[in-house]
Protein backbone atom coordinates (compact mmCIF):
# COMPACT_ATOMS: atom_id res chain seq x y z
CA UNK A 1 0.00 0.00 0.00
CA UNK A 2 1.32 3.43 -0.98
CA UNK A 3 2.20 5.94 1.74
CA UNK A 4 0.29 9.07 0.79
CA UNK A 5 1.41 12.55 1.78
CA UNK A 6 -1.05 15.42 1.88
CA UNK A 7 0.35 18.49 0.14
CA UNK A 8 -1.43 21.73 0.98
CA UNK A 9 -1.57 25.03 -0.89
CA UNK A 10 -3.31 27.15 1.79
CA UNK A 11 -3.42 30.33 -0.28
CA UNK A 12 -5.21 28.52 -3.10
CA UNK A 13 -7.38 26.33 -0.90
CA UNK A 14 -6.03 23.20 -2.62
CA UNK A 15 -5.02 19.94 -0.91
CA UNK A 16 -3.74 16.89 -2.81
CA UNK A 17 -2.62 13.45 -1.68
CA UNK A 18 0.50 12.18 -3.45
CA UNK A 19 3.01 9.36 -3.21
CA UNK A 20 6.50 9.02 -4.72
CA UNK A 21 5.37 5.60 -5.98
CA UNK A 22 3.27 5.70 -9.16
CA UNK A 23 2.31 2.00 -9.12
CA UNK A 24 3.69 -1.42 -8.33
CA UNK A 25 4.34 -4.46 -10.50
CA UNK A 26 4.30 -7.40 -8.14
CA UNK A 27 6.69 -6.37 -5.39
CA UNK A 28 8.53 -3.81 -7.56
CA UNK A 29 7.67 -0.18 -6.94
CA UNK A 30 7.71 2.17 -9.93
CA UNK A 31 8.49 5.70 -8.80
CA UNK A 32 7.07 8.85 -10.36
CA UNK A 33 10.57 10.29 -10.64
CA UNK A 34 11.81 7.51 -12.91
CA UNK A 35 8.53 7.36 -14.81
CA UNK A 36 8.62 11.08 -15.55
CA UNK A 37 12.25 10.98 -16.67
CA UNK A 38 11.49 8.05 -18.97
CA UNK A 39 8.46 9.91 -20.38
CA UNK A 40 10.61 13.01 -20.95
CA UNK A 41 13.17 10.96 -22.89
CA UNK A 42 10.51 9.34 -25.07
CA UNK A 43 8.86 12.69 -25.84
CA UNK A 44 12.21 14.33 -26.62
CA UNK A 45 13.17 11.51 -29.01
CA UNK A 46 9.78 11.64 -30.77
CA UNK A 47 10.06 15.39 -31.31
CA UNK A 48 13.72 15.21 -32.35
CA UNK A 49 12.98 12.52 -34.94
CA UNK A 50 9.89 14.35 -36.20
CA UNK A 51 11.76 17.64 -36.68
CA UNK A 52 15.01 16.14 -38.02
CA UNK A 53 14.05 16.43 -41.67
CA UNK A 54 13.28 20.16 -41.38
CA UNK A 55 16.79 20.83 -40.11
CA UNK A 56 18.60 18.34 -42.36
CA UNK A 57 19.65 16.35 -39.32
CA UNK A 58 20.12 12.58 -39.80
CA UNK A 59 17.16 10.91 -38.10
CA UNK A 60 19.16 7.82 -37.14
CA UNK A 61 21.68 9.98 -35.30
CA UNK A 62 18.96 10.92 -32.82
CA UNK A 63 18.75 7.30 -31.65
CA UNK A 64 22.53 6.95 -31.51
CA UNK A 65 22.81 10.13 -29.46
CA UNK A 66 20.17 9.13 -26.94
CA UNK A 67 22.12 5.91 -26.27
CA UNK A 68 25.03 8.12 -25.21
CA UNK A 69 22.92 10.69 -23.36
CA UNK A 70 21.03 8.33 -21.03
CA UNK A 71 24.01 6.67 -19.27
CA UNK A 72 26.04 9.90 -19.27
CA UNK A 73 23.17 11.86 -17.72
CA UNK A 74 22.63 9.33 -14.92
CA UNK A 75 26.32 8.75 -14.19
CA UNK A 76 27.22 12.41 -14.41
CA UNK A 77 24.35 13.53 -12.19
CA UNK A 78 25.23 10.91 -9.59
CA UNK A 79 28.98 11.56 -9.61
CA UNK A 80 28.40 15.29 -9.19
CA UNK A 81 26.10 14.72 -6.22
CA UNK A 82 28.44 12.20 -4.61
CA UNK A 83 31.47 14.44 -5.08
CA UNK A 84 29.64 17.34 -3.43
CA UNK A 85 28.66 15.11 -0.50
CA UNK A 86 31.89 13.16 -0.15
CA UNK A 87 31.97 13.57 3.62
CA UNK A 88 29.06 11.13 3.74
CA UNK A 89 29.72 8.89 0.72
CA UNK A 90 33.42 8.55 1.50
CA UNK A 91 32.40 6.66 4.64
CA UNK A 92 29.49 4.82 2.95
CA UNK A 93 30.82 3.65 -0.41
CA UNK A 94 27.97 1.21 -1.02
CA UNK A 95 25.50 4.09 -0.79
CA UNK A 96 27.02 5.57 -3.95
CA UNK A 97 25.18 2.97 -6.00
CA UNK A 98 21.86 3.36 -4.17
CA UNK A 99 20.07 5.54 -6.72
CA UNK A 100 16.64 4.65 -5.35
CA UNK A 101 17.41 6.76 -2.29
CA UNK A 102 17.85 9.84 -4.48
CA UNK A 103 20.82 12.07 -5.08
CA UNK A 104 21.12 13.31 -8.68
CA UNK A 105 22.35 16.76 -9.69
CA UNK A 106 21.32 18.14 -13.09
CA UNK A 107 24.52 20.05 -13.80
CA UNK A 108 26.61 16.92 -13.41
CA UNK A 109 24.41 15.14 -15.92
CA UNK A 110 24.54 18.03 -18.41
CA UNK A 111 28.33 18.28 -18.22
CA UNK A 112 28.94 14.56 -18.77
CA UNK A 113 26.34 14.43 -21.57
CA UNK A 114 28.26 17.10 -23.48
CA UNK A 115 31.56 15.29 -22.85
CA UNK A 116 30.05 11.98 -23.96
CA UNK A 117 28.65 13.50 -27.15
CA UNK A 118 32.00 15.15 -27.94
CA UNK A 119 33.72 11.77 -27.63
CA UNK A 120 31.09 10.10 -29.82
CA UNK A 121 31.45 12.80 -32.46
CA UNK A 122 35.24 12.53 -32.45
CA UNK A 123 35.09 8.76 -32.88
CA UNK A 124 32.51 8.87 -35.65
CA UNK A 125 33.86 12.06 -37.26
CA UNK A 126 30.57 13.88 -36.83
CA UNK A 127 30.51 17.69 -36.47
CA UNK A 128 29.77 18.22 -32.78
CA UNK A 129 28.45 21.74 -33.28
CA UNK A 130 25.64 20.44 -35.49
CA UNK A 131 24.68 17.70 -33.07
CA UNK A 132 24.83 19.97 -30.02
CA UNK A 133 22.80 22.81 -31.53
CA UNK A 134 20.12 20.43 -32.75
CA UNK A 135 19.76 18.22 -29.68
CA UNK A 136 20.22 20.79 -26.90
CA UNK A 137 16.76 22.19 -27.62
CA UNK A 138 15.13 19.13 -26.07
CA UNK A 139 17.20 19.26 -22.87
CA UNK A 140 15.08 21.91 -21.07
CA UNK A 141 11.91 20.09 -22.16
CA UNK A 142 13.15 16.96 -20.40
CA UNK A 143 14.11 19.01 -17.36
CA UNK A 144 10.68 20.65 -17.25
CA UNK A 145 9.00 17.26 -17.09
CA UNK A 146 11.54 15.65 -14.79
CA UNK A 147 11.24 18.41 -12.18
CA UNK A 148 7.76 17.16 -11.32
CA UNK A 149 9.45 14.10 -9.87
CA UNK A 150 10.69 16.44 -7.14
CA UNK A 151 7.09 17.34 -6.36
CA UNK A 152 6.08 13.72 -5.87
CA UNK A 153 9.18 13.15 -3.74
CA UNK A 154 8.51 16.40 -1.84
CA UNK A 155 12.05 17.66 -2.30
CA UNK A 156 13.89 20.62 -3.85
CA UNK A 157 11.57 23.20 -2.27
CA UNK A 158 12.43 26.69 -1.13
CA UNK A 159 12.26 28.98 1.88
CA UNK A 160 9.11 30.27 3.56
CA UNK A 161 6.75 32.39 1.50
CA UNK A 162 3.40 34.16 1.89
CA UNK A 163 2.67 33.93 -1.84
CA UNK A 164 -0.65 32.20 -2.59
CA UNK A 165 1.02 29.24 -4.31
CA UNK A 166 3.22 28.41 -1.32
CA UNK A 167 2.98 24.73 -0.35
CA UNK A 168 3.47 22.63 2.75
CA UNK A 169 3.32 18.99 3.81
CA UNK A 170 4.45 16.77 6.67
CA UNK A 171 7.56 15.84 4.67
CA UNK A 172 8.47 19.49 4.20
CA UNK A 173 7.80 20.29 7.85
CA UNK A 174 10.02 17.42 9.02
CA UNK A 175 12.86 18.47 6.73
CA UNK A 176 12.75 22.12 7.77
CA UNK A 177 12.55 21.22 11.47
CA UNK A 178 15.66 19.07 11.14
CA UNK A 179 17.73 21.16 8.73
CA UNK A 180 16.60 24.79 8.61
CA UNK A 181 16.57 26.39 12.08
CA UNK A 182 15.97 29.88 10.66
CA UNK A 183 12.75 28.86 8.91
CA UNK A 184 9.25 28.20 10.26
CA UNK A 185 8.39 24.54 9.62
CA UNK A 186 4.62 25.08 9.64
CA UNK A 187 4.67 27.91 7.10
CA UNK A 188 4.31 27.32 3.32
CA UNK A 189 7.46 27.28 1.19
CA UNK A 190 8.33 28.23 -2.37
CA UNK A 191 7.57 25.39 -4.83
CA UNK A 192 10.93 25.85 -6.54
CA UNK A 193 10.42 22.66 -8.57
CA UNK A 194 7.49 24.48 -10.23
CA UNK A 195 9.49 27.64 -10.85
CA UNK A 196 12.21 25.69 -12.60
CA UNK A 197 9.75 23.55 -14.56
CA UNK A 198 8.03 26.66 -15.94
CA UNK A 199 11.37 28.33 -16.65
CA UNK A 200 12.61 25.23 -18.48
CA UNK A 201 9.44 25.07 -20.57
CA UNK A 202 9.87 28.72 -21.57
CA UNK A 203 13.53 28.06 -22.45
CA UNK A 204 12.48 25.12 -24.64
CA UNK A 205 10.24 27.35 -26.77
CA UNK A 206 12.87 30.09 -26.94
CA UNK A 207 15.47 27.57 -28.13
CA UNK A 208 13.11 26.32 -30.82
CA UNK A 209 13.08 29.87 -32.18
CA UNK A 210 16.85 30.35 -31.80
CA UNK A 211 17.66 27.06 -33.53
CA UNK A 212 15.40 27.92 -36.45
CA UNK A 213 16.93 31.34 -37.07
CA UNK A 214 20.53 31.04 -35.86
CA UNK A 215 23.33 30.83 -38.41
CA UNK A 216 26.12 30.82 -35.82
CA UNK A 217 27.68 27.54 -34.59
CA UNK A 218 27.01 26.77 -30.91
CA UNK A 219 24.69 29.78 -30.55
CA UNK A 220 21.71 27.57 -29.67
CA UNK A 221 23.80 25.64 -27.15
CA UNK A 222 25.08 28.86 -25.61
CA UNK A 223 21.54 30.23 -25.48
CA UNK A 224 20.61 27.20 -23.37
CA UNK A 225 23.47 27.76 -20.91
CA UNK A 226 22.78 31.49 -20.69
CA UNK A 227 19.03 31.10 -20.18
CA UNK A 228 19.08 28.08 -17.89
CA UNK A 229 22.04 29.44 -15.97
CA UNK A 230 20.18 32.69 -15.31
CA UNK A 231 17.00 30.92 -14.18
CA UNK A 232 18.88 28.44 -12.04
CA UNK A 233 20.99 31.15 -10.39
CA UNK A 234 17.93 32.89 -8.96
CA UNK A 235 15.91 29.76 -8.18
CA UNK A 236 18.88 28.15 -6.44
CA UNK A 237 19.01 31.12 -4.09
CA UNK A 238 15.58 30.14 -2.75
CA UNK A 239 16.29 26.44 -2.20
CA UNK A 240 16.91 24.86 1.19
CA UNK A 241 18.92 21.87 -0.06
CA UNK A 242 21.71 23.54 -2.02
CA UNK A 243 25.16 21.97 -2.28
CA UNK A 244 27.92 24.28 -1.03
CA UNK A 245 31.64 24.58 -1.66
CA UNK A 246 33.29 23.13 1.44
CA UNK A 247 33.36 25.47 4.45
CA UNK A 248 31.85 28.37 2.51
CA UNK A 249 28.42 29.88 1.92
CA UNK A 250 28.90 29.68 -1.86
CA UNK A 251 26.27 27.53 -3.55
CA UNK A 252 27.93 25.36 -6.16
CA UNK A 253 25.05 25.52 -8.63
CA UNK A 254 24.92 29.30 -8.42
CA UNK A 255 28.64 29.56 -9.11
CA UNK A 256 28.38 27.17 -12.07
CA UNK A 257 25.35 29.04 -13.37
CA UNK A 258 27.24 32.32 -13.28
CA UNK A 259 30.23 30.79 -15.09
CA UNK A 260 27.99 29.27 -17.78
CA UNK A 261 26.09 32.53 -18.34
CA UNK A 262 29.22 34.64 -18.67
CA UNK A 263 31.02 32.11 -20.89
CA UNK A 264 27.97 31.67 -23.15
CA UNK A 265 27.41 35.40 -23.62
CA UNK A 266 31.10 36.02 -24.28
CA UNK A 267 31.18 33.29 -26.93
CA UNK A 268 28.05 34.60 -28.67
CA UNK A 269 29.47 38.13 -28.73
CA UNK A 270 32.82 36.87 -30.07
CA UNK A 271 31.22 34.56 -32.67
CA UNK A 272 29.03 37.37 -33.95
CA UNK A 273 31.95 39.80 -34.13
CA UNK A 274 34.01 37.23 -36.05
CA UNK A 275 31.00 36.35 -38.21
CA UNK A 276 31.22 32.61 -37.62
CA UNK A 277 28.80 30.67 -39.81
CA UNK A 278 27.32 27.19 -39.57
CA UNK A 279 28.45 24.81 -42.27
CA UNK A 280 25.90 22.08 -41.71
CA UNK A 281 26.52 18.37 -42.17
CA UNK A 282 28.88 17.62 -45.06
CA UNK A 283 26.73 16.20 -47.84
CA UNK A 284 28.67 12.94 -48.03
CA UNK A 285 28.42 12.40 -44.25
CA UNK A 286 24.71 13.21 -44.25
CA UNK A 287 24.09 10.63 -46.97
CA UNK A 288 26.19 8.03 -45.14
CA UNK A 289 24.29 8.55 -41.87
CA UNK A 290 20.95 8.47 -43.68
CA UNK A 291 21.86 5.27 -45.54
CA UNK A 292 23.15 3.78 -42.29
CA UNK A 293 19.66 4.18 -40.79
CA UNK A 294 18.04 2.50 -43.80
CA UNK A 295 20.51 -0.36 -43.60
Amino acid sequence: MMNLVEVKFPGLGINVNISPVAFTIGSVEIYWYGLLIASAIVLAVILAVKQAKDFKFPEGLVYDTILVIIPCAIIGARLYFVACNWDYYGKNLKAIFDLRSGGLAIYGGVILVFIGCIVMCRIRKIPFMELADYCVVYLPLGQAIGRWGNFFNQECFGTNTTLPWGMTSSTIENYISANCPTLVATMPVHPTFLYESLADLAIFFILLYVRKHSKIPFETSCAYFALYGTARFFIEGLRTDSLYIANTTIRISQLLSLIFVVAALLYIAYARSMRFEKKGFPEKLFVELTEEKKG
